[in-house]
């Protein structure tokens, strides 16, 4: 159980470092190809960047919680959920979630909250009629296992990386075709390595994209197990998510920027977008839960 926790918080980082790296990439040909004093333009773009990352930082969970169209409940309105989710706070120690609840027959859940204090998990009202409460108390747990990893300031960093080297590669692409600031006219710049690095450019975002959603699987997985090793009943997480899977019912509002906060994809993704899908599939978490069933 630690281990696999441990691997995913090793591979977050792995992932996390190659957005550097395409970052410096991004730099360096810009560097090349227009000269060094192009550098400025890296050092601007990941401060405004970064910026824009911090407003969302703050700004994100009210933002997710008006696009689902989340309702707030207490003990009185919701006991069910409510109770589950207060026992679930009691034994991690962690503070008490606001609890919301979605008017959505499409069985989903969702956590957000830069911190424990400032935390909020909601569930659609689909959700809650499809599971029992141990299914149920299986989802909530790795709903809050998501608080409790901090992933929400994880996202937040990765959001602005992915906003930089956008930024980053549309500029430098509109001044490569526009031909402004190049190192000379271009006269002293091998060509071969200027038609790389012009292709480098182009492909950055789409390759920031495919990271993104791989550090999104990897937090998918490790709240799993961080959610299993709280109710010591992985098997019943594991149930929930094959009758979440089993219900090829998408989210009434559906939304692409909260897409990776739910428990399950709400856009239902075809073939073609699973490179870019926010979660693994579901059938190879349900077997990573099962396996660690067997070590309670």
């Amino acid at each position: 159980m630690y281990s696999a926790i441990r691997k995913n918080k090793v591979n977050t980082v792995i992932i996390m470092a190659g957005f550097l790296m395409i970052i410096g990439l991004l730099a360096f040909i810009a560097s090349y190809i227009f000269g060094n004093g192009e550098w400025s333009i890296t050092i601007t773009t990941l401060v405004i960047a970064a910026a824009y990352a911090l407003f969302q930082y703050f700004a994100a969970s009210s933002q997710a919680l008006s696009m689902s169209g989340a309702q707030e409940i207490d003990k009185s309105t919701n006991p069910r959920l409510y109770r589950i989710v207060e026992n679930l706070a009691i034994t991690t120690g962690t503070p008490m979630p606001k609890v919301y609840i979605i008017n959505d027959p499409s069985p989903n859940a969702f956590a957000t909250g830069r911190n424990p204090e400032n935390a909020s998990v909601a569930a659609t009202t689909g959700i809650l009629e499809l599971l029992d409460d141990a299914e149920l108390q299986g989802v909530m747990a790795h709903e809050l296992g998501h608080v409790r990893n901090y992933d929400i300031r994880v996202s937040t960093i990765v959001f602005g990386l992915v906003v930089a080297i956008g930024l980053l590669a549309d500029i430098l692409s509109r001044m490569a075709f526009w031909g402004a600031g190049s190192r000379n006219n271009n006269n002293n710049a091998n060509p071969v390595v200027m038609i790389i690095g012009l292709v480098a450019i182009m492909v950055a975002p789409i390759v920031a994209a495919v990271v993104q959603a791989a550090i999104s699987r990897q937090r998918e997985y490790l709240a799993d197990a961080t959610g299993a090793m709280t109710t010591r009943h992985p098997e019943a997480l594991a149930s929930a998510l094959a009758k979440i899977g089993g219900v090829a019912m998408p989210m009434k509002r559906q939304n692409s920027s909260m897409a990776h906060l739910w428990i399950s994809d709400p856009m239902k993704p075809g073939l073609m977008d699973r490179m870019f899908s926010t979660h693994p599939p579901t059938q190879d978490r349900i077997n990573r839960l099962l396996t660690m069933g067997g070590k309670f």
